[in-house]
């Protein structure tokens, strides 16, 4: 089983088979810890983002469902976070240390990502409930997959073309009305929100891939390059939160002038990358691309 659905089977029953294979996933590798227990964090919090894009293309057919276990699945994430957000403050600081624009800026940034490897290492040893956490998560995954199990559709060929149809749009005039914002506006908060529907459109894609498998290749790679971009931009912007709130994470005044004259610049690069990106990716219209989507749908099932 795959992160996609099959046209041909009832579409409860593929629905069902789609989102377990998630929370068993995430289940698996929280117990098993192949790689350790944040990189096992890591990837369940990637289960779980791609159950909750799962739940919201259906969520015009499904709407309470939708809604309890949308609210479960976020606080399971979020009970995960610490450690992992931590990690990824370093990852951002060593991005941006990568685009320094001196040699000066470089040997800041440099003091700078050893002070947040630092904190993340002491974050990690300090969270002495993080086995208590997992097995809370690990119980909330049981229970989402037995919600999953009373869930169903109407599995009839046109009424499932028509929620793909339904759904599909939602997801293309939300990210329109994101993308619409964050070119009137360099808020933080707007350009998170175009991250969170282009992530939505990227896991949409994938659901879908059977029915018109290169093109949803060609989209998804052009989505997950926007992601990326505006994940960047979302840490550098965590990361100057942080440091305004605890400016010892920079080391000294000079340390932080540099840090912040580098996230200043990268944010202006990011941002113009990010709309441009943003352009490319949702070029057609939100009705006609989800018209395409319900007939390729239909064909698929032929």
């Amino acid at each position: 089983m795959t992160y996609a659905f099959n046209p041909g089977r009832p579409f409860t029953e593929d629905f069902r088979d789609v989102g377990a294979e998630q929370i068993e996933r995430a289940v698996t590798v929280l117990n098993d810890q192949p790689a350790g227990v944040h990189e096992a964090i890591h990837d369940a919090r990637k289960n779980f983002k791609r159950l909750r894009s799962l739940y919201r293309l259906v969520a015009s057919d499904a709407r309470n469902f939708q809604k309890q276990e949308n609210a479960r699945i976020r606080d399971m994430a979020r009970n995960l976070s610490t450690v992992r957000d931590a990690a990824a403050l370093v990852e951002n600081a060593n991005h941006l240390r990568e685009h320094a624009a001196s040699e000066e800026q470089q040997l800041a940034l440099d003091k700078v990502c050893s002070i947040l490897a630092e904190r993340r290492d002491r974050i990690a040893e300090g969270e002495t409930d993080l086995d208590g956490k997992i097995d809370s998560t690990i119980v909330n995954c049981e229970q989402a997959l037995a919600a999953l199990t009373h869930v169903s559709f109407d599995d009839g060929r046109r009424k499932s073309a028509g929620r793909m149809e339904k759904g599909w749009r939602r997801t293309l005039k939300r990210a329109a009305r994101a993308r619409a914002a964050c070119e009137a506006s360099t808020e933080v908060a707007l350009f998170h929100e175009l991250r969170k529907r282009a992530q939505d459109y990227r896991m949409h894609l994938a659901l879908l891939r059977e029915a018109w498998p290169s093109a949803m290749q060609a989209k998804r790679a052009e989505t997950k390059e926007l992601v990326d971009v505006l994940g960047h931009l979302n840490d550098l912007a965590t990361m100057t939160s942080l440091i305004n709130e605890q400016p010892e994470l920079a080391g000294d005044s000079q340390n932080q002038a540099h840090l912040l004259s580098a996230v200043i610049a990268r944010q202006g690069e990011l941002r113009l990358e990010a709309l441009q990106r943003a352009e490319a990716v949702f070029l057609d219209d939100p009705e006609c691309e989800s018209r395409t989507v319900k007939l390729l749908w239909l064909e698929a099932d032929r």
